[in-house]
């Protein structure tokens, strides 16, 4: 575990305890047993750190739920997607409620920056997964439906958050109840109000899509970073094919593959399958 990871860790454990206000970077440091010089070194900011714990949060849990969707039989599609998002707000509901908690400390700009463009590629999974589960038969309802999904997850998401909930809750009949209602949705909705038009409007002020030349500024960090000898030599390939487009798709998806694995390079992973543009 790197000096980063250490730290993001440790002030997470203080963060939850006493909150992000509350929480100072001397604490920070003397909690890790490192200098102040060693925090700065990884961040410049404590805002800089909040920020970073998001960042980690919120990438481990769209790369997850795209390799899913993705990847998932098409009969277990939509319940794989559901249980999958709910079984993440049952593991991180400490950091969902400290988020809510906190959220007037933590509301900058380049916080909504960041939640407007993770939000934007949520929606890319939603709606891969409506086409790829009805294909042609909701064309003109699908994005009705994409906000219906996502309304779905953070109604039921409340259960973790807001609620005692037993830690035992029957995800898989949850998950098989979404799938239902959804379904239902899908066959049944013949009224629409979200267009195209409409969700790229609101789509006007998020951030930019990720250029090639950051994609591989990312591969050569995690290049530098990595130890592990194939993960290290899937990278190097996959910055060369960036490069170059010389490896066949089969071989891409293989290598990305060998990222995904890998609890540091999901985020990558994810972008690669978006830049080599694989399904």
């Amino acid at each position: 575990m790197s000096k980063k990871q250490i730290i993001m860790e440790k002030a997470l454990e203080l963060f939850a305890k006493q909150g992000f206000e509350s929480t100072s970077i001397q604490q920070i440091t003397d909690y890790c047993g490192i200098s102040k010089g060693a925090f700065y070194l990884s961040f410049k900011s404590k805002d800089q750190l909040i920020i970073a714990l998001i960042d980690h949060f919120m990438e481990e849990f769209i790369s997850d739920i795209d390799h899913l969707v993705k990847t998932s039989n098409d009969d277990a599609l939509l319940y794989t997607f559901y249980h999958t998002i709910l079984q993440s707000f049952r593991k991180h509901s400490d950091f969902g409620k400290l988020l809510i908690k906190e959220q007037t400390h933590t509301l900058n700009d380049e916080l909504l920056e960041k939640l407007h463009y993770y939000n934007n590629e949520m929606d890319k999974i939603i709606l891969y997964l409506i086409e790829r589960q009805y294909g042609e038969e909701i064309k003109h309802t699908k994005y009705d439906l994409m906000y219906c999904i996502k309304s779905f997850t953070g109604m039921y998401s409340e259960l973790f958050l807001f609620n005692s909930v037993p830690l035992d809750l029957d995800l898989n009949l949850l998950s098989q109840s979404l799938v239902e209602k959804t379904s239902i949705l899908a066959t049944h909705t013949t009224i629409t109000f979200i267009s195209e038009e409409i969700v790229q409007l609101s789509k006007l002020q998020t951030k930019k899509e990720i250029k090639k030349e950051e994609i591989i500024h990312l591969l050569e960090q995690k290049i530098e970073d990595i130890k592990d000898a194939i993960t290290k030599e899937s990278l190097i390939l996959l910055k060369q094919h960036i490069l170059e487009r010389n490896l066949s798709p089969a071989i891409v998806t293989g290598l990305i593959k060998n990222l995904q694995n890998h609890p540091d390079c999901k985020w990558i992973s994810y972008l690669l399958r978006g830049a080599c543009h694989l399904s």
